[in-house]
């Protein structure tokens, strides 16, 4: 299994290799996880992050071109920005099959590429739920400082409450950009409704979640938020920017929705929440009839069933007549 993402790493893509790796090891499956592919044998390659991931692709094709790839496309992949990327057209042609974390995603995949995609859900084990605070409607954001994740949306729209509020924005993630760690210490310093719990294990950021009232995504992309499953399976009700990689999971019309980048709007969401328990109740119900979805056991037989499809006899990639790879004419 390849990912960009080194040991250590805090990232999504990080989270998602090892998780995927636990699966496939209880599906009986040996699984190594690197950064890129230095020649050794296997069977078959898992390559996270299309464009990071092409030179492991493309030498493997090379070397062992008879060894099946899957390639899972994440949220830089599926909504960069429109250009078109060499690197990732290779990984794609490349490719036997190609995995997307939600419904939606199959959209952004290219016409010729589709029939081999399909959407695997990622899974969650529930969170036992922690008692709340009752002097405070605590709100939970498990997210990284990243410009993508919009990391200060809900601090902004907490600052717009009235004073009768008792919303607290608790925010658990790394500074992976250096230049938004010291605003998050400046927002924490001036803003009463917002702490910064900075970089943490993921078992106590995912216990933070479970105290909380809701979980906010404020992310400008994803391709599908392992967090939002742990919330799904933990009971937890969400509030969520209007991003694809949320509603292909939540549906476009999940009541607990805001446009990207809307303060305004995420703050009235959050007064209706503390002062409705009617519509606290609603989103609730709905997370919990999703909750089927990101059941670990649904998660295996994907994969289960997609390993057994690659390296099915007269499997074989399908990429379009006349691809290059890059190099060769």
């Amino acid at each position: 299994m390849v990912t960009p993402a080194p040991p250590r790493s805090l990232t999504g893509n990080r989270v998602t290799a090892l998780r995927w790796a636990r699966l496939l090891g209880q599906l009986g499956h040996r699984v190594t996880v690197a950064e890129e592919y230095d020649g050794q044998a296997c069977d078959v390659m898992v390559a996270l992050h299309a464009r990071k991931s092409a030179r492991s692709i493309e030498r493997l094709t090379e070397e062992r071109p008879e060894t099946p790839i899957v390639l899972a496309l994440t949220g830089t992949d599926l909504y960069r920005d429109g250009r078109p990327c060499p690197m990732t057209k290779l990984s794609l042609q490349l490719a036997r099959a190609i995995v997307v974390l939600q419904p939606e995603g199959l959209r952004e995949v290219p016409d010729w590429a589709r029939a081999r995609a399909r959407a695997i859900v990622q899974s969650a084990e529930a969170v036992h739920a922690q008692p709340p605070r009752r002097d405070a409607f605590e709100v939970a954001l498990l997210a990284h400082l990243r410009p993508v994740k919009d990391p200060f949306r809900a601090a902004m729209a907490a600052r717009l409450l009235p004073a009768r509020s008792r919303v607290r924005v608790l925010h658990a993630g790394a500074p992976l950009d250096p230049d938004l760690d010291e605003r998050a210490r400046s927002e924490q310093s001036s803003n009463p409704r917002y702490r910064w719990l900075g970089g943490m294990p993921r078992w106590r950021a995912l216990r933070v979640m479970a105290r909380s009232r809701l979980l906010v995504i404020t992310s400008r992309s994803e391709g599908g938020a392992n967090v939002l499953s742990e919330a799904i399976a933990s009971g937890v009700p969400v509030l969520s920017s209007r991003i694809p990689g949320s509603t292909g999971l939540l549906g476009s019309d999940y009541p607990g929705l805001f446009a990207v980048g809307d303060t305004h709007g995420l703050a009235a969401l959050f007064e209706r929440a503390e002062s409705d328990a009617e519509f606290r109740g609603s989103l609730t119900s709905w997370c919990r009839r999703l909750a089927p979805l990101v059941e670990p056991a649904r998660e295996r037989k994907a994969w289960r069933d997609l390993l057994r499809d690659c390296v099915a006899p007269g499997a074989k990639r399908t990429a379009p007549k006349g691809a290059r790879r890059r190099g060769h004419a």
